[in-house]
């Protein structure tokens, strides 16, 4: 199920990512959605490529927030 926007994103994103991070993870994910169409394991694939495009742009702090890598 592709995201239309960030407030379709599951919690656990949208409590814990900066809306430009989030924004990250909606367009990672969708583009992965339609590139593993066929594979039985589509959502578990998406849902780990838009982590790692996040975690590309951004790091999580030792305090829990995430900020960017620049």
């Amino acid at each position: 199920m592709p995201y239309a926007s960030n407030h379709a994103l599951p919690p656990s994103v949208r409590n814990h990512l900066p809306p430009p991070a989030q924004d990250i993870y909606r367009e990672a994910f969708n583009h992965a959605w339609q590139t593993y169409a066929l594979d039985p394991r589509r959502e578990e694939i998406c849902h780990r490529t838009a982590w790692a495009a996040v975690k590309h742009r951004y790091v999580k702090g030792e305090d829990g927030d995430w900020r960017s890598r620049r």
